[in-house]
């Protein structure tokens, strides 16, 4: 049986309780044996043994030691998984987490109000994306500064409007990516603000669940 480890935690306004509980949810409803903790201490210990860890933690502080046990057992063949600010929007002063995860959240413009299109990439080429179509959502449309190595999946556009940013006209950003990290595999979406999230969009959640079966080792 393969374990996940999920730890979640942080800025309570992403839900993070919520959008872990569904996650484990999803995971056992595959097969995984789940460990949910709420302390970062939990990144302290040993991780290979863990086939995937999916990290539900906004912002905060992340030890040194900590990061790199992290990023090693990644390297070691652990997938890890994850969405929203939860992943890649966790520990704005860890960048080694940033090279790892492959991005960083730096702007939602419009906040939770933006209606935008999730298009997809060639899913006939990818088994995460297979057979699902461009979808709308209604929430934060995530501005990611992206490590030029991962494999785009699904990506978004902002439009030019009258905000500062606008004056460089339409740009394309992406929504859901895979990378590698050593001999481990990474997944990130950036839909997620919270649970409802998964719940309501049914491409959201089943984009999630073919990502954490694609980073599992």
């Amino acid at each position: 049986m393969k374990k996940a480890l999920i730890v979640y935690g942080g800025w309570d306004g992403h839900d993070p309780k919520g959008v872990a509980d569904l996650f484990s949810e999803m995971l056992k409803e595959e097969g995984f044996e789940v460990r949910m903790s709420d302390s970062l201490d939990s990144f302290l210990e040993e991780l290979t043994s863990y086939d995937l860890i999916v990290p539900v933690w906004t912002m905060g502080k992340l030890s040194s030691q900590a990061e790199k046990n992290v990023c090693d057992a990644v390297a070691a063949g652990t997938g890890i998984a994850g969405c929203h600010g939860g992943m890649c929007d966790a520990f704005r002063e860890n960048t080694e987490w940033q090279f790892m995860t492959g991005s960083q959240w730096v702007a939602h413009p419009g906040n939770n109000n933006v209606t935008y299109t999730v298009h997809i990439i060639d899913s006939e080429k990818s088994s995460i994306t297979d057979g699902i179509k461009d979808f709308e959502v209604t929430s934060e449309q995530y501005y990611i500064h992206v490590d030029p190595a991962v494999n785009v999946l699904a990506n978004t556009k902002f439009f030019a409007n009258d905000e500062p940013y606008g004056a460089n006209g339409e740009v394309t950003v992406p929504v859901v990516y895979t990378k590698q990290w050593g001999k481990g595999r990474v997944f990130y979406n950036s839909l997620g603000h919270t649970s409802e999230i998964f719940k309501n969009i049914p491409e959201a959640k089943e984009l999630m669940r073919r990502g954490f079966l694609f980073a599992a080792r």
